[in-house]
């Protein structure tokens, strides 16, 4: 074999390849830096309390109003940028978090705090739909590989942010929450450059896919297979967000671990997210979305129902299993919506990832309410059972004509 020079055919289309993977890595480093700055919010709810004396109903008021801006505006971005590209929207969308992050970092009411949450919220609204859609983009038809790439840049971001706040925010005190803007700053040079790509590809990809990829359903198919996946949603994101607001809590009520302690033990439990993140895409792409769905939602029944009952050392254990087995559905769960849908790219991928936040922090909301009136370990027994929803995948069609062949 002789190696190919650039002057051969195949040069043109490698570089293309090469272009598009540089931008799934770009976009999926930009997820990173943007949920990093997100992880943060639940991550110095425990200075948060001390400092202003708040309450479980005011913590989960934050989150509440944090991941409801988010949802709110997430599917009505992903419709207007369905019509009209909008590739700039993705550094602009992290300034509003860069913003979030200074005010954040001297708020003195409990107010100001929920303005700073809110801008980060937006940021985050602004930025999932059109990052989702430049992954499917840079895919080269592998979307549920590009999906998992794509998602967890977010996870390990999620991940990091607690380890970090443990190290930087909880010695260095509300202020120190600054230093994350230069994060913010970094994460929008890096989609600058992928808003020129878009610019130049965006508009060619959409039209083609649009035209291509018709849907292979019916409608009354396609509205009650949405209602499913936005339900399996909400049992998957209750509980992940549970976990995420509450867990530290639960860690020093029920086995009297240190703060610090219970932020390790909080990126443990992420981090086995971010890795059920990157497996569950490509195990779609080759058996199957359904499949996916129904081992992730449901297959994780038995770990749930265990943890209430656990010492600490089994709690670590089983919120590794439970995180990593729960998160391998949500790339599973976006992508089999965009083939339900696939000239609505935008419009799907805000509504989930809205939805998945607004769901998430309205249940927080109500679990820190629950958590005031009772304990938090029986806020824990309740969720215990939330992943029984995923008996709902029975009602999703088929999807064997999307699996992918090799």
């Amino acid at each position: 074999m002789t190696r190919a020079t650039n002057n051969t055919p195949h040069s043109p289309g490698a570089a293309m390849q090469s272009t598009a993977v540089q931008i799934l890595i770009s976009i999926s480093i930009a997820h990173l830096l943007n949920d990093v700055i997100q992880s943060l919010v639940p991550s110095i709810y425990p200075i948060l309390k001390t400092s202003y004396d708040l309450s479980f109903t005011q913590i989960g008021l934050i989150t509440m109003v944090f991941q409801v801006t988010a949802s709110i505006l997430q599917p009505l971005i992903g419709l207007s940028t369905d019509k009209k590209p909008r590739p700039f929207s993705l550094p602009i969308g992290m300034g509003f978090t860069l913003t979030g992050l200074l005010i954040a970092s001297t708020a003195s009411s409990f107010s100001i705090i929920l303005v700073s949450v809110a801008l980060i919220g937006c940021g985050s609204a602004i930025f999932h739909p059109e990052s989702s859609r430049v992954a499917r983009m840079a895919s080269g038809g592998r979307h549920g590989l590009s999906q998992s790439l794509f998602q967890v840049g977010g996870n390990v971001g999620t991940a990091i942010g607690p380890l970090l706040a443990a190290f930087i925010i909880l010695p260095g005190g509300q202020g120190s929450i600054a230093w994350f803007a230069i994060i913010a700053l970094i994460g929008m040079i890096i989609l600058t450059r992928v808003g020129f790509w878009y610019q130049a590809r965006g508009q060619a990809t959409r039209n083609t896919a649009s035209a291509l990829l018709p849907s292979k359903h019916t409608e009354p198919v396609i509205v009650r297979s949405l209602i499913v996946l936005a339900l399996l949603v909400f049992s998957k994101f209750l509980y992940l967000e549970n976990i995420s607001s509450f867990y530290t809590f639960y860690l020093m009520e029920t086995f009297q671990v240190s703060v610090r302690d219970s932020q390790l033990y909080l990126f443990v439990f992420l981090g086995a997210v971010a890795v059920g993140t990157i497996v569950g895409g490509p195990i779609g792409d080759r058996l199957g979305r359904k499949t996916v769905i129904w081992f992730s939602i449901l297959g994780v029944l038995p770990f749930t129902l265990l943890l209430p009952f656990a010492n600490l050392f089994w709690t670590i254990m089983l919120s590794i299993v439970i995180g990593t087995v729960l998160a391998s559905a949500f790339p599973a769960i976006i992508v089999f919506a965009q083939e339900l849908v696939p000239h609505k790219v935008g419009a799907i991928s805000g509504l989930f990832f809205g939805f998945a936040f607004g769901m998430g922090g309205l249940g927080a909301a109500l679990l820190g309410v629950l958590a005031d009136a009772t304990s938090i370990t029986f806020v824990y027994d309740v969720c215990a059972i939330l992943p029984a929803i995923g008996l709902l995948a029975v009602f999703l069609p088929d999807d064997s004509r999307t699996k992918r062949v090799t």
